[in-house]
C-alpha cells in the first residue's frame, strides 16, 4: 500500500489524479504542511469504519443463535477505584 502525500493546492488542481493515487492507498492532503485530510477509496474507508454494521443487523445473522457469549452479571462487574 502506498501513502502519497499531496499539498492542498496540488488536489485543487489535480483532483482525478488524488483519486487516482487513492486506489494504491491512503492520500494525505497538507494544508500549510500539515497533515489536515485523508482521502480513502469508498472500499477502504468501509473495511476501516466496519462496513457501517448495526448490532442489529449482526444479531439477524444466520447461526446467530450459535454464538456463545457470556454477560457477566452487575454484580460482577468491576467497580471504580475508592481513591477518598
Amino acid at each position: 500500500m502506498a501513502i502519497t502525500t499531496i499539498s492542498s493546492r496540488e488536489f485543487n488542481q489535480d483532483t482525478s489524479g488524488a483519486k487516482n493515487a487513492a486506489r494504491n492507498g491512503p492520500v494525505i492532503i497538507t494544508d500549510r504542511g500539515r497533515p489536515a485530510h485523508v482521502l480513502l477509496t469508498i472500499e477502504e474507508y468501509r473495511r476501516i469504519a466496519g462496513g457501517g454494521r448495526k448490532i442489529a443487523d449482526l444479531l439477524a445473522m444466520p447461526g446467530i443463535d450459535e454464538v456463545e457469549m457470556e454477560i457477566p452479571r452487575w454484580d460482577e462487574l468491576p467497580r471504580p477505584a475508592d481513591l477518598s
